[in-house]
């Protein structure tokens, strides 16, 4: 594992996109609460930089995340684009003064979203974008979404089209209404299932993985280092100590050896966690250790 090894995104399709199976997500570049500027404006910038420089061409944003904020930082960082980098956002949310995450899900919110999102980035089409399940908070028919999202797949504002927060009901469900590129679900070691929250719930990885494997779709976890049981995992740090390693990187470890479908973006606004994150991809994990980890 390291980061010279790839995947394919919309394999099928006329126009896949080939990035390294190691990404970043956005969201940490935000202020307190995922909400407006960072604490450190020039980190935040310079570790767009460096993830470009360390090899990374994948990168998960928002315009919700600030709001807009990491959308504005990596056009003023990384702008103009090199040709390789992938750039996937989210719609389907918004959030309110009060920090909340409310649904912006009816066909003319997410055309809003994705006209802001082409406007904030400085680009004329949207490589991946996912449609973000609000669970049971949402106030459309999920259909009624998916076909918008779709309808501007063939408008072109689109490339691919992804979900995320999904059940395996609704990915079954938007599979058979056109292609889906990626699904971006709450996955880790100590957090692989369905987690609700006060916002709602947070759908896991492990229910829809093995849809994933099978259609060749890239499974993009987020909130990859949580732990739901909120103690220490006693055999992360076994196999952290075996390697000289950190808990993190380890569990980003376990997540590259635990299927070739599966993107990795850990978010961290530190220079330093985003160096320690990037060496988790050059750990070897073997069979016993997945074996023991299990």
């Amino acid at each position: 594992m390291s980061l010279t090894e790839s995947i394919v995104i919309a394999g099928n399709s006329k126009s896949p996109l080939t990035v390294k199976r190691f990404g970043y997500g956005t969201m940490r570049l935000t202020g307190e609460g995922i909400y407006g500027e960072p604490p450190n404006r020039t980190e935040a910038l310079e570790i767009l930089k460096l993830a470009i420089k360390s090899g990374v061409n994948f990168l998960d944003t928002a315009d919700y995340y600030g709001e807009d904020v990491t959308n504005r930082l990596i056009k003023e960082a990384l702008y103009p684009y090199t040709s390789d980098l992938v750039i996937c956002t989210k719609v389907g949310a918004t959030r309110k003064p009060d920090k909340s995450w409310i649904p912006f899900n009816k066909p003319e919110n997410l055309r809003t979203s994705i006209e802001n999102n082409l406007r904030t980035l400085k680009i004329e089409q949207v490589q991946l974008v996912h449609f973000r399940s609000m669970g049971s908070h949402g106030n459309v028919r999920y259909e009624e979404s998916m076909e918008a999202m779709f309808d501007m797949q063939k408008e072109g504002k689109i490339l691919h089209v992804g979900v995320s927060n999904v059940s395996a009901e609704q990915l079954k469900t938007a599979l058979k209404m056109g292609e889906i590129a990626t699904v971006e679900n709450m996955y880790g070691h100590g957090q692989r299932t369905t987690l609700k929250t006060p916002y709602g719930e947070n759908a896991g990885g492990e229910e829809v993985l093995s849809i994933c494997e099978e259609n060749n779709i890239p499974l993009i976890p987020f909130f990859s280092l949580i732990n739901s049981l909120g103690k220490k995992d006693t055999r992360i740090a076994a196999i952290a100590q075996k390697y000289s390693a950190t808990e993190a990187q380890i569990n980003l470890a376990w997540l590259l050896h635990r299927s070739p479908w599966i993107l990795p973006i850990p978010g961290t606004s530190s220079l330093k966690h985003f160096e320690e994150n990037i060496k988790a991809a050059n750990i070897q994990l073997t069979e016993e250790d997945m074996t023991f980890l299990e």
